[in-house]
């Protein structure tokens, strides 16, 4: 069975809920399952290195996890209207699955969290796109043929999935973000079948 990789960096806990919710919109998929990873977190040169698996939550991405997936979302904190270091830090290492092809041609999505409502999700979800774009991949948003898109008092925007954490930082996303978060997934585990056949 095709797998849909859900690949993401949570440091709050609320990208890696986004993330659940989008694997199970991909098991809405007859024939697609998620295959949800992490990234490691990036340290200064003299902090010890993080150990090979996290202690709990989603395993650390492997290489071999891009060359397999049938399709990609790719899920990030923002930070300064970008996508934080670890997940940056993972993307830069792609050289060799740029060059080969590894991702032309695979669905992509993005998504992302943030404290406040115009802190930076908008420009986040669109410079995730950009090495996705490099990397020849099909890029996919929600459309607004999904309702909770015009309803939504936080978050969900036509670029991706995202959520507003609040002040309080509370990582659970509301019912209408974790609604568009699972048409997210479903949305691209249909695309990867249609391209696949």
């Amino acid at each position: 069975m095709p797998d849909i990789l859900v690949l993401y960096y949570s440091r709050g806990g609320s990208v890696a809920r986004l993330a659940r919710q989008i694997a199970r919109g991909i098991g809405e998929v007859d024939g697609m399952q998620a295959r949800l990873r992490t990234v490691p977190p990036v340290a200064p040169v003299t902090e010890v290195a993080s150990p090979p698996e996290p202690d709990d939550g989603a395993p650390y991405v492997d290489k071999q996890d891009l060359r397999e997936c049938a399709g990609l979302l790719l899920g990030s904190p923002t930070r300064f209207g970008n996508m934080a270091a670890p997940m940056k830090h993972f993307i830069d290492g792609l050289g060799s699955e740029w060059a080969s092809g590894t991702l032309v041609g695979k669905p992509a999505a993005v998504f992302t969290s943030t404290a406040t409502m115009h802190g930076g999700q908008e420009s986040t979800l669109l410079t995730m796109m950009v090495p996705l774009l490099h990397h020849g991949c099909v890029i996919a948003g929600i459309p607004y043929t999904e309702p909770a898109l015009t309803s939504t008092r936080s978050g969900g925007t036509p670029y991706g999935a995202s959520h507003v954490a609040g002040q309080q930082d509370q990582p659970e996303p509301t019912d209408e973000e974790a609604l568009l978060a699972r048409a997210l997934g479903k949305r691209i585990a249909q695309l990867a079948l249609r391209l696949q056949a």
